[in-house]
């Protein structure tokens, strides 16, 4: 089959899509936010309920939320207090899934020369996170706690059509689960609703490719590894 150009596009802007954790300081206009945002609007969700809300974070207030977190997660007692509200990850890990995990972490520290007894750096880099890898534009999505599991399945694709429409305008993210640790200086910082529940970070902004850390390209399984079609 012949690839047209709008499907080229198309694939481009996905499989060019990756983790970037090192950005430029280069702004992002006002309008390419917007029109991200609204493209992403687009997602699909059950009966058109559209749980995605989004805090879009820059200059003084990003710096703001940024030194509030790292206050607390530079502090190991402090840390200790703070918990996810939500359960990303299994509570027993098995194999592939853990191996997969452990490979694109040692992956990444390798790239930046961190060893495994080297425990304050890698705090340092999973500190980071809070700083939006430095990006210009930070982004902090919350939905209503009334929505049930099939919502959450929704809010991903919704999150997905930001990292690829940010991609078809040459922009870069990270998506980061860290956020929801403290979710609770979050919701003070923001002044979130109650009824609000953080579910993740994503950082935006063109990414500083001179940096070590964006050479990562993880690993992905081959079709035949994850489909299987029924005769």
């Amino acid at each position: 089959m012949i690839s047209t150009p709008q499907q080229q596009a198309v694939d481009d802007a996905i499989t060019s899509r990756r983790s970037l954790r090192a950005f430029l300081p280069t702004p992002v206009a006002h309008e390419d936010i917007v029109q991200i945002l609204q493209v992403a609007g687009r997602a699909p969700s059950g009966t058109n309920t559209q749980p995605w809300k989004v805090y879009v974070l820059q200059g003084e207030r990003k710096q703001q939320l940024s030194s509030a977190i790292l206050a607390a997660h530079n502090n190991p007692e402090l840390a200790k207090q703070h918990t996810e509200e939500y359960a990303y990850y299994p509570q027993e890990w098995v194999s592939p899934y853990i191996d997969r995990r452990r490979k694109v972490g040692w992956d990444l520290y390798a790239l930046l020369g961190l060893t495994r007894d080297n425990k304050a750096g890698m705090a340092a880099q999973h500190g980071r996170n809070y700083e939006f890898f430095g990006a210009p534009v930070g982004l902090i999505f919350t939905i209503d706690r009334i929505m049930e599991q099939g919502s959450w399945l929704d809010y991903g694709m919704f999150l997905q059509n930001i990292m690829v429409a940010a991609r078809a305008r040459g922009l870069d993210t990270c998506p980061q689960a860290a956020f929801t640790q403290y979710h609770r200086i979050i919701s003070d910082q923001l002044a979130l609703p109650d009824k609000e529940t953080v579910v993740c970070g994503m950082a935006l902004g063109v990414a500083d490719m001179t940096k070590v850390e964006n050479s990562l390209i993880t690993e992905r399984m081959r079709v035949e590894e994850f489909v299987k079609f029924v005769d």
